[in-house]
């Protein structure tokens, strides 16, 4: 089985066929989907569609390009959110977008540097977003964890060697999305031949990136399976060995998720 380790259900996107959707991961062999936050106002959404999936997790957490909407949102607050319903197994996603210039990076991370306090102090993973920010988020990882590690996962990676080899040196994850896919993601697929088996996980960011086989389509957690293909075929080894990697991956690193 699979585990689509980053999804939007919540967005406007899904909101046609969202029982559709979630039918169609289980018959493609995607098991468990963690749908991410983008917003913590917007948490009870999560939880509602977590409550009415079974096989539905989500995080808490407010996106880089939402961060001046909750910088009143303290890393206690985090805390004591993730601790209120068993269904949130992640903290973020948070983190550093330079690429849309709609917030400023003072804002971006002084809501990063909370989320890493809280992921800190609750030992769930956190989610980090990080575009056209390398030598940034690199310095963040590096003195942060210097301060006490954290679980954290470089999510959709679409950045440089360097950060991911610094995420990987500091006991991080490095989570590929269809981009991996793509004709012309060369770089990106020699960049994950050196990302080690037990580093890895897969995800759809959907509706999102969606993957070579559907591109032009909305995304959705059912076509992980393609991002998952090429990565096998990437560190040479099978399919099914490669579902097992990371479905073990993502069981290790969301540790509160419960295995089926």
């Amino acid at each position: 089985m699979l585990i689509d380790t980053h999804c939007h259900l919540d967005f406007a996107d899904f909101d046609a066929e969202r029982d559709d959707l979630v039918a169609r991961a289980q018959a493609a062999g995607v098991a468990q989907m963690v749908t991410i936050s983008t917003r913590v106002r917007r948490l009870d959404t999560l939880l509602a569609l977590a409550d009415r999936y079974p096989n539905v997790f989500c995080s808490v957490g407010t996106h880089p390009n939402n961060a001046n909407e909750e910088l009143d949102v303290t890393a206690d607050d985090l805390v004591r959110l993730a601790g209120s319903h068993p269904k949130i197994v992640a903290i973020g996603e948070a983190g550093l977008d330079y690429f849309y210039d709609t917030q400023t990076p003072a804002d971006q991370k002084t809501g990063l540097l909370r989320h890493i306090e809280a992921a800190r102090i609750t030992g769930l993973p956190l989610v980090i977003h990080s575009r056209s920010a390398d030598d940034d988020m690199a310095a963040i990882l590096r003195q942060e964890s210097g301060k006490g590690a954290f679980p954290f996962i470089l999510h959709c990676f679409s950045s440089g060697q360097a950060l991911a080899d610094t995420g990987v040196a500091l006991g991080g994850y490095v989570s590929f999305s269809g981009i991996l896919t793509f004709p012309k993601s060369e770089d990106l697929r020699a960049i994950a031949a050196t990302v080690p088996l037990d580093r890895l996980l897969v995800e759809t960011d959907a509706p999102y990136l969606a993957p070579k086989r559907w591109r032009g389509k909305r995304n959705e957690p059912s076509y992980v399976v393609n991002t998952a293909e090429v990565l096998a075929e990437v560190k040479g080894v099978s399919y099914e060995e490669m579902a097992r990697i990371t479905t073990e991956n993502a069981f290790r690193c969301f540790s509160r998720m419960p295995r089926i």
